[in-house]
């Protein structure tokens, strides 16, 4: 099993910027892949954002957040971050954190967190 926590979201003026934490736990975890997701209001899927391994360098950012939001880890606290900078209105949504062997597995049957809320005012 494994454990994830989100925390670090809240209400942010449009342009500013947020660091989303999310602190997993449990058996294997290096095992799995890390990434971040959010699901809008009147969302009924989430979409995906970013994604990072524990065990390389390599990163995924989606296309509509890249070069604005970036993905980190800290392997000596098992935690993994989503940097959000240049924040629009647009990008209010509830974040999530989610482990898997992959992305799509992730979304289907992943490990998830409770979820953090991000409000951008205009």
């Amino acid at each position: 099993q494994v454990q994830l926590e989100e925390s670090g979201g809240g209400l942010v003026q449009a342009g500013g910027s947020l660091r989303l934490s999310c602190a997993a736990s449990g058996r294997g975890l290096s095992r799995y892949l890390m990434g971040w997701f959010r699901q809008g209001p009147g969302k009924e899927e989430r979409e995906f954002l970013a994604a990072t391994s524990w065990s390389d360098d390599r990163t995924s950012h989606a296309e509509s957040v890249k070069g604005r939001f970036t993905i980190s880890r800290d392997n000596a606290k098992s935690t993994v971050y989503l940097q959000m900078n240049a924040l629009k209105p647009e990008d209010t949504a509830r974040y999530y954190c989610a482990a898997g062997s992959t992305v799509l597995t992730m979304k289907r049957t992943g490990y998830w967190g409770q979820g953090t809320q991000v409000t951008v005012s205009s």
